[in-house]
């Protein structure tokens, strides 16, 4: 028992010396870039298994990340994006212009655009038109204020519905049962199975066209029967869904497209492309 302390104690002492050794309590959260007249601000962050200087950028959120070494110098790091600010602008101005839920914007809702309309003297929240013309309308009560939540609201419990109701139609044909479906802002993937039988998918699927989601709600359930992507996985997603190629190239296409729409939040992890100290190259 003795023993176990002194070695349990020389663990802790250890962990404690490598957070003193790696903390850098006065360190500023993020450094300024400057390239051709423009100011980029770059987040820096240490991670204790990094090996190199490494720059993402958040294609939804827009934030331009640097992670370091836990040794790494803060003025490294500067140099580092500094010695990249060309590519940074270049990819930031390759990203879709932002989108937010405001008046008057266009959303897509099940692959069909939609204009935002707000009727602040009427009762209700959120709900779908067709005006005179035959343009499809998605129409906000309330005060302007509230506009941008109450669609990203409305987006949510829709995709949510959807989700879950091709969910439990593509488990019914395979004979399995799901234990919950939720909906997130999962930017890193569109959906996920766990091996408890919970599906996530994201939200923004319901932006996609109808074929789109249905594939992801098909791909999730054969999940249930394959835990991998073997070719038995693949044939049993072609046999619930007609579709599977014509929605993997939509993706390809269009996906990124979907995270500029509305206010993404901070816990989103969005698709990145990176480019290291060591390659050298953009991902």
């Amino acid at each position: 028992m003795a023993l176990f302390g002194r070695g349990l104690q020389r663990v802790i002492s250890s962990m404690s010396l490598r957070a003193l050794l790696y903390r850098r309590p006065t360190e500023p959260q993020a450094v300024q870039v400057v390239f051709d007249k423009a100011i980029y601000l770059v987040r820096v962050r240490r991670h204790r298994q990094a090996r190199r200087y490494t720059l993402r950028i958040h294609a939804a959120t827009r934030e331009v990340v640097l992670t370091m070494p836990p040794r790494g110098s803060l003025k490294e790091a500067h140099e580092f994006a500094q010695q990249h600010g060309g590519w940074i602008a270049a990819r930031l101005g390759r990203l879709p212009e932002a989108a937010p839920f405001a008046s008057g914007g266009k959303v897509p809702l099940r692959g069909l655009p939609h204009r935002i309309v707000h009727r602040r003297g009427t009762r209700g929240t959120v709900w779908t038109e067709t005006d005179a013309y035959g343009e499809r309308l998605l129409c906000v009560a309330g005060e302007a204020p509230h506009i941008d939540r109450r669609v990203a609201d409305f987006l949510k419990k829709e995709a949510h519905r959807t989700l879950e109701a091709a969910s439990q139609r593509y488990a019914e044909k395979l004979g399995v049962t799901i234990k919950r479906v939720s909906v997130r802002d999962q930017s890193s993937r569109w959906g996920s199975c766990s091996t408890t039988g919970v599906l996530s998918y994201s939200w923004r699927l319901i932006l996609a066209p109808t074929f789109v989601l249905e594939y992801l709600a098909a791909h999730e359930v054969a999940h249930l029967v394959e835990m991998n992507h073997s070719t038995r996985f693949w044939r049993l997603v072609d046999k619930l869904c007609p579709n599977v190629e014509r929605a993997k190239v939509w993706l390809d296409v269009h996906g990124t497209d979907l995270h500029r729409y509305g206010l993404p939040t901070k816990s989103a992890l969005p698709p990145t492309e990176r480019r290291d100290r060591r390659a050298g190259t953009g991902y």
